[in-house]
C-alpha cells in the first residue's frame, strides 16, 4: 500500500473483503492468487467486477483483496460491495449510479442460531397429541 491506494471494506453473512483500489491496468489479486484462480465462474467474476463496468472503468484500477470467511458467493458479495464503496470514495459523483444499480446495499441477512431442544433454527420435532 506505498501508492496511492482506496480501501473499501465489504461483508455479506460471515465473509468480510477489504478492497485496495490503485491506479493501474485492471490487475485483480484474490488472497494472493489470480482472480481466474480464485473465483472459477465467470458469472461469479462478472458480477464482482460489474461495479467497474457499470461506470466504465474496468482497466483503470489495479484491485487488491483480502477476505475471508463465508463461501465463495458470499465472498463474492461481499467484494462487489468493498469495490463499491471504494469507488465511491474514489469518486463522489459515481455514488447515484452505484447505487440505483443495488451495489451499495449490504445484504444483512445471517444465519439463525439453533435453539436449544430442537434440532434446527426453526424446525420442531413433531407434536404428539397423546
Amino acid at each position: 500500500m506505498v501508492q496511492d491506494t482506496t480501501i473499501g471494506t465489504g461483508r455479506r453473512k460471515t465473509a468480510v473483503a477489504s478492497v485496495h483500489l490503485r491506479s493501474g491496468r485492471g490487475a485483480v489479486d484474490v488472497n494472493g492468487r489470480q482472480f481466474t484462480d480464485y473465483f472459477p465462474l465467470e458469472v461469479t467474476r462478472q458480477m464482482i467486477l460489474s461495479p467497474l463496468a457499470k461506470v466504465s472503468l474496468q482497466n483503470h484500477y489495479d484491485i487488491l483483496i483480502r477476505v475471508n470467511g463465508g463461501g465463495i458467493e458470499a465472498q463474492a458479495e461481499a467484494v462487489r460491495l468493498g469495490i463499491s464503496r471504494a469507488l465511491i470514495k474514489e469518486n463522489e459523483t459515481l455514488k447515484h449510479t452505484l447505487k440505483e444499480e443495488g451495489f451499495l446495499t449490504r445484504d444483512s441477512r445471517k444465519k439463525e442460531r439453533k435453539k436449544y431442544g430442537q434440532p434446527g433454527a426453526r424446525k420442531r420435532s413433531q407434536f404428539s397429541k397423546r
